[in-house]
C-alpha cells in the first residue's frame, strides 16, 4: 500500500471518514482506493466476535476459547502462559476474520472493589506490564494486532465514562503510566486505546500530553491510538492531541466537525493527514483476510486448563490437600454446578465448551456423601456476577451472604473444611481461621473445573502466587472512604498502591502479595549481587514436582521474578538483572478541583442523575426500558448457558446505561441516538421542551460514507 499516495487522493469526506469506525467494530473502508476495512473484537482473554447481523449485545457472539482471565493469568507469574494463550486466541481471530484485538487490559489495581478489576493483572507496573507483554508478543506473532487499554489513569467503574482521576506526577510515571511504558518500548503494540476519563481536567480522548508529548515523544510510540468505545469528547481536539481513531464510529457529528474544522482552517490538513497516515499504516500491517486454518477448539480448551492449573493459588492449607481418592466428601455450593468463570462485561465470551467442577468430578467417579458420612468438606464459593462486573465498583468486598452462610454452617459441622474460591478480585474472610484449606481458582476459564479437580486431587502441584494483596478488610484499604464515590477520584495515597502501602504503613493483611503455597517445599539460597545481577539457587527439597516463583525485592519494591520447575531434588540458578531506575524527581503535588454540580444536567452528566427532574426521569426509563425489556425476554428462555449469559448481557446493559454520559451514550450508539438527541435530552431534562424539541429535530448533516458512495 503506497500511503503517501493514497493520503494524495483522499478527499477531505474521505479522510474523515477513515479516522471514524462503522458498524461498531469496524473501521471504515475506502472502496475507490481500494482500502480495506478492519475488524475489530473485545478481549482480552478470549474472542467476542459478533454474528452477522448481530446487535452487538455481549451475550450473543461465536464460539470461542473463554481462557482465565487476568485476575488469574497473573497468579502463574508466567508470561509464557500468556504468550501460549496469546497465540492461541490470534489463531481464533485469523479464524473468524478479526484483525485487531481490544486487550489485553492492564490498568493498575488500585483499589480491590474495582468492578473490572479481573480484567487487568496486578497492583505491580512491574508484572502486569510482563505478563501482557507475554499475551501481546504472542497475539502479534501470528499477525493479529493488539489495543492495549485503558490509557490512561481508568482505575474505577462507577465514573468511568465523566470521571476525572486527579494524580501528582509522581504517581502516575512511577505507577499507572509505568505499566504502559514498560509495554509500549518492550512489546510495539499495534494500537493503545485511550480511556474515558479526565487526568486533572482534560479527557483522555484529547489530552496532548498523553498521546503524544509521552507517548510517542518519550516513549517512541509508533501505532495507533484508538478511543475507548464513545470516549470522544472533541473530535477536532483529539485529532490535534494525537487520537488517530474514533470508535466505534457512525457518529454524524465527528465528521461534520472535522470537515467545518478543515473548511474554516481551525484544522490543519497536516493534523488530519497525520493521523489518516497512522490508520492507513494499522490497515496495511493487518489487513490480511482469514486464513480459513480451522481452529483446534480441542486443543484450546486444553490450554485453557492447563494455565488454569498453573495460576490457581492455594491461599492456606493444614495438610488436608491433596485429596486421596479414598476421601469421603461432602460437596456443596453454588459454584460447583455453575462455576463463575469468567467476569460480566465487555470481554465476556461464548464459550466453546464449559467444563465445570461438577463435571470434572463425575468424570473422576466421585461421589458426594452426606455431613454425617464425610471425612472433609468442599465448599465451592465465590463472587457471582451481581456483585462483580464492569460498569460499576463493588460496594464492598464481602462474599454474598448465602456462600457465607453455608459456609459457616459446614464449620459448625467439625469437619475439615476445603473452599474453593471463584471470583476476580479479592474479597473478606472471616472463615479463614476456620477452615483447613483455602483454594483460589480466580476466574479460571471455561476449562475451570477441570483445572480445579487435578489441583485438588494432585494431579497438578499448585504453583500460583497473589498477583494483589488481599487485605482483612476493606477498611484497611487506603482509599476505602472515597474510591468510586464522586466524579473526582484522587489518588491521595500517591504511589503507596497494594503491597507498597502495607508495608509502609506495617498494616496486616490476609495473605501478601506474591504468597502461594505448595504441596511441595522449596529453599532458596541467599541473594548474591555482583554488582549487576543477582543469582540465587532454589531447591525443590519436598517429594513432588513443582514449580516456585524465585522473587527479588529491592527497597521493598518487585524488581523481578522468574518461575521455575523443578523435580524432587533437583535445584536450578535463577539470575534477574533489574531495570536501571529512573532517578527522575517527578512532583508529589496535585489540585483538586471543585465537583461539578449535578443540576443543571449537562452532555457530562451521569444518566441516572436525570431522575433529578420530572422529564428526566420519563427519559431515564424509557431508556433504561432496553435493558429492561432483555432481561425478561432472557426470563423465558430455558434454563441453561444461553438464558445465564443473556441475563448477565441485560444486567451489564443496565449498569453501564446508568453510569454512562449522555454525550458518551451518543457517541456509542452512533445513528440510533445522535448528538442531536443527546443535546435534546439535556434541554427536556432541564425543562426546556422548546429547546429540546428543536434540537431533536436539527439533524446533523454529513456526505454519505464512502462505503455507501456506490450503493444503490
Amino acid at each position: 500500500m503506497d500511503i503517501e499516495r493514497l493520503i494524495a487522493e483522499l478527499t477531505v469526506e474521505e479522510k474523515a471518514a477513515l479516522v471514524s469506525g462503522t458498524d461498531f467494530m469496524f473501521t471504515n473502508p475506502v472502496p475507490r482506493l481500494g482500502v480495506p476495512s478492519l475488524r475489530t473484537s473485545d478481549g482480552p482473554h478470549g474472542l467476542r466476535v459478533q454474528r452477522e447481523g448481530g446487535d452487538n449485545g455481549v451475550s450473543e457472539s461465536e464460539p470461542a476459547t473463554a481462557f482465565p482471565t487476568a485476575a488469574a493469568t497473573a497468579s502463574g507469574w508466567d508470561p509464557e502462559n500468556t504468550r501460549r494463550m496469546g497465540e492461541a486466541i490470534a489463531a481464533e481471530c485469523r479464524y473468524y476474520g478479526v484483525h485487531v484485538l481490544l486487550g489485553p487490559g492492564v490498568n493498575i489495581k488500585r483499589d480491590p472493589t474495582c468492578g473490572r478489576n479481573f480484567e487487568y493483572f496486578s497492583e505491580d507496573p512491574l508484572l502486569a506490564s510482563e505478563m501482557a507483554i507475554g499475551e501481546i508478543e504472542g497475539i502479534q506473532s501470528r499477525g493479529v494486532g493488539v489495543s492495549v487499554k485503558h490509557f490512561a489513569l481508568n482505575n474505577s467503574e462507577n465514573f468511568r465514562f465523566m470521571g476525572n482521576s486527579v494524580a501528582s506526577e509522581r504517581t502516575m510515571r512511577e505507577i499507572y503510566l509505568k505499566v504502559f511504558e514498560r509495554i509500549v518500548k518492550k512489546a510495539k503494540p499495534a494500537t493503545l486505546m485511550c480511556a474515558y476519563n479526565q487526568i486533572n481536567g482534560t479527557f483522555c480522548s484529547e489530552n496532548k500530553r498523553l498521546l503524544t508529548d509521552l507517548l510517542r515523544g518519550e516513549w517512541g510510540f509508533d501505532g495507533l491510538v484508538m478511543s475507548d468505545w464513545g470516549a470522544v469528547r472533541d473530535r477536532v481536539a483529539g485529532i490535534k492531541a494525537g487520537l488517530d481513531l474514533e470508535m466505534p464510529g457512525d457518529t454524524a457529528v465527528c465528521r461534520r466537525r472535522i470537515l467545518d474544522a478543515v473548511g474554516d482552517g481551525t484544522l490543519d490538513t497536516a493534523d488530519l493527514d497525520r493521523v489518516v497516515r497512522n490508520v492507513l499504516t494499522l490497515v496495511d500491517n493487518y489487513a490480511a483476510p482469514s486464513d480459513g486454518t480451522p481452529v483446534d477448539f480441542d486443543a484450546h480448551h486444553a490450554l485453557a486448563a492447563e494455565i488454569a492449573a498453573d495460576c490457581a493459588v492455594l491461599m492456606k492449607n493444614d495438610g488436608v490437600l491433596p485429596l486421596d481418592t479414598a476421601d469421603k466428601l461432602h460437596i456443596c455450593g453454588e459454584m460447583f454446578g455453575r462455576m463463575r468463570y469468567q467476569g460480566a462485561g465487555s470481554s465476556m465470551i461464548n464459550p466453546a465448551r464449559l467444563t465445570t467442577p461438577e463435571q470434572a468430578f463425575d468424570a473422576r467417579g466421585v461421589k458426594n456423601h452426606s455431613i454425617e458420612e464425610c471425612d472433609k468438606i468442599l465448599v465451592f464459593a465465590g463472587l457471582t456476577d451481581e456483585y462483580e462486573s464492569e460498569g460499576c465498583d463493588r460496594e464492598n468486598m464481602k462474599l454474598p451472604e448465602a456462600h457465607l452462610n453455608l459456609i459457616d454452617g459446614m464449620i459448625g459441622t467439625g469437619k475439615p473444611v476445603i473452599i474453593v474460591l471463584f471470583g476476580g478480585s479479592p474479597v473478606e474472610l472471616p472463615f479463614n481461621d476456620g477452615v483447613s484449606a483455602i483454594l483460589n481458582m480466580y476466574l479460571p476459564g471455561q476449562n475451570g473445573g477441570e483445572a480445579a479437580a487435578r489441583l485438588l486431587f494432585g494431579e497438578v502441584n499448585p504453583s500460583g502466587k497473589l498477583a494483589e494483596t488481599w487485605p482483612m478488610r476493606y477498611e484497611d484499604v487506603p482509599s476505602h472512604e472515597t474510591f468510586g464515590k464522586s466524579v473526582n477520584e484522587v489518588y491521595s495515597e500517591g504511589c503507596n498502591v497494594g503491597y507498597r502501602y502495607y508495608k509502609k504503613h506495617n498494616v496486616p493483611v490476609r495473605y501478601p502479595f506474591g504468597h502461594g503455597l505448595s504441596y511441595t517445599t522449596f529453599e532458596r539460597s541467599e541473594w548474591v549481587n555482583d554488582g549487576n545481577a543477582y543469582s540465587a539457587t532454589v531447591k525443590n527439597t519436598g517429594g513432588r514436582y513443582g514449580a516456585e516463583v524465585v522473587q527479588l525485592y529491592i527497597e521493598g519494591e518487585l524488581a523481578g521474578f522468574k518461575k521455575v520447575r523443578l523435580a524432587p531434588g533437583e535445584s536450578a540458578t535463577v539470575t534477574i538483572t533489574p531495570e536501571e531506575k529512573d532517578e527522575t524527581v517527578y512532583s508529589d503535588e496535585y489540585t483538586v478541583p471543585e465537583e461539578p454540580p449535578k443540576y443543571p444536567i449537562t452532555l457530562e452528566s451521569r444518566f441516572i442523575d436525570l431522575r433529578q427532574t420530572f422529564m428526566g426521569r420519563i427519559l431515564f426509563k424509557a431508556v433504561i426500558g432496553v435493558s429492561e425489556k432483555q432481561r425478561k425476554k432472557a426470563l423465558k428462555l430455558t434454563d441453561g448457558p444461553e438464558k445465564e449469559n443473556r441475563l448477565k448481557g441485560a444486567a451489564f446493559l443496565r449498569r453501564v446505561l446508568e453510569s454512562n454520559s449522555l454525550r458518551s451514550m451518543s457517541m456509542t450508539a452512533g445513528s440510533s441516538m445522535p448528538y442531536n438527541y443527546a443535546c435534546g435530552f439535556v434541554e427536556l431534562s432541564n425543562g426546556h421542551l422548546i429547546r429540546g424539541a428543536k434540537a431533536f429535530l436539527t439533524k446533523i448533516k454529513v456526505p454519505k460514507l464512502p462505503k455507501e458512495e456506490n450503493v444503490k
